[in-house]
Order: structure tokens, then sequence, then C-alpha cells
């Protein structure tokens, strides 16, 4: 198994483009079958080294969570958070 976590800052880090995200973010739920699970949510601290946004996904491999990224249903909710984030960092791992 494989887990994929990102973690967004954001240039406009407000309520609603945070929810926004998460909610782009939970539109894939059920809709890609090779997406184990899907969870996301927004930073309630807003310390200084929070990042605002995190997405958490697992795939049964890493070929599937490469397959996921061209995947038609991504495409879209990449294409809407690439146009609110500054800057992101993240981390796969196999467990």
């Amino acid at each position: 198994m494989i887990k994929h976590i990102v973690m967004y800052k954001l240039k406009n880090p407000s309520i609603e483009n945070c929810k926004a995200m998460v909610n782009k973010f939970m539109s894939m739920e059920g809709k890609i079958d090779i997406l184990k699970s899907v969870q996301a949510g927004f930073d309630i601290l807003k310390s200084a080294r929070s990042f605002d946004v995190c997405l958490e996904c697992v795939f049964d491999s890493r070929q599937d969570m490469e397959l996921y990224q061209s995947h038609p249903v991504h495409i879209p909710v990449k294409e809407f958070v690439g146009g609110l984030v500054e800057k992101a960092h993240s981390v796969d791992y196999e467990f």
C-alpha cells in the first residue's frame, strides 16, 4: 500500500478557498477505482509553520498512484488546485 500526502500553502488562505479545495479533493471519492481512500482537511491552528490544506490518499501500489496522476477525474481537480496554490510539499511512502 502507498500513502500519498500533500500539504498546500495557498496564495489566499481564506476559509472559503480552504473549504473549496477540501470539497474538490473529496469530490474524487468513489469515482477513481484505484484511489482506495481520500481524506482532506484544512488547518485549524494557523501557526507560523502550518500549511493551509492537506490531502491524504491511499493506493494499492506505486503504479496505481502514478496512474492516478493522469486519471480524467483527477485532472480537473489538479487544475483547480493549481490556481490556488502558492507552494506544496509531499511525501509518498509504503505501509
